[in-house]
């Protein structure tokens, strides 16, 4: 087994789309680099990753090279050989997937995005640990969403509602062996489909995890086992203990929550001390 302080993480920097409103809120040249609290968002999760003392490589996907001076403390970074840089690809599947070409077949990964603003060492420790345990391909880390509502209220956030509670996911990915990376070409698969919605959920969950869906009677261990159905990659769910996590900056009202948890107007959740109820 690979000993638990050998992953290599891959961290998706680049936006979506010119013109991210808050990359244009902060006047940068893209989300990343937008100051939270006094730091570059994407200096906060390096950090994070850095102070696990779980990571041993980061490489950072995006944003172009031309982007790069906007944060000199990254470029420092990478100059230095602390953290490898590639350039984005045409989506955030076909970055992932560039990212895990340079990676050794046999090296377990982390992946995760530059917005993840309130990502913590003891969030990447967690998650990373649990993945080892899971006896899975890959993981997907997650939080409950009536944890997310009970720190942040009032905050809208993303919510899958399933039969057995709501979860938010927290852009924490695993591939603990070679066929979890096939996740990503699975969400490859999906991001080509966008623009054909049906057929993207036939493809993607297969009809009858849709239908149970729809029915309110989809829970997550059953989504999760139509992904494996369908890939032949097994998957298994972290649910995270900090709220927290399932908070990322995709908005100018998501900047200005996680500035208000920063800055201590908002005090930041505490990893729950009861463990988190297993899915069904």
């Amino acid at each position: 087994m690979n000993k638990i302080n050998q992953f290599t993480a891959i961290v998706l920097a680049a936006d979506r789309a010119t013109g991210d409103p808050v990359a244009t809120k902060a006047g940068v040249a893209c989300k990343a680099f937008a100051p939270i609290y006094g730091t570059p968002m994407i200096i906060r999760v390096l950090d994070a990753l850095e102070a696990s003392d779980m990571v041993k490589t980061i490489i950072v996907c995006g944003p172009p090279k031309s982007a790069l001076p906007g944060c000199p403390e990254l470029e420092r970074r990478i100059a230095s050989g602390r953290v490898s840089w590639l350039p984005n690809l045409d989506s955030p599947s076909r970055s992932a997937n560039s990212g895990l070409a340079h990676i050794d077949q046999n090296a377990p990964v982390l992946l995760t995005t530059a917005d993840h603003a309130l990502l913590t060492s003891p969030i990447v420790r967690y998650f990373l640990g649990e993945s080892q345990k899971a006896g899975s391909d890959a993981t997907v880390g997650v939080v409950k969403y009536e944890d997310v509502a009970a720190a942040f209220p009032g905050a809208k956030r993303t919510v899958i509602r399933l039969q057995d509670g709501g979860v938010c996911g927290c852009n924490l990915y695993a591939f603990i062996n070679s066929r979890g990376r096939g996740l990503v070409s699975f969400w490859q698969r999906a991001e080509d489909l966008r623009k054909r919605p049906w057929l993207l959920i036939g493809q993607t969950f297969g009809f009858k995890a849709v239908f149970l869906y729809l029915l309110g009677l989809l829970t997550l261990a059953r989504g999760l086992k139509a992904v494996t159905a369908r890939t032949g990659i097994e998957v298994q769910p972290v649910f995270l203990p900090f709220p927290q996590a399932g908070v990322d900056v995709d908005k100018v009202e998501d900047m200005l929550l996680v500035e208000s948890v920063l800055a201590g107007a908002m005090p930041l959740a505490q990893e729950k001390t009861d463990s988190p109820d297993p899915f069904p």
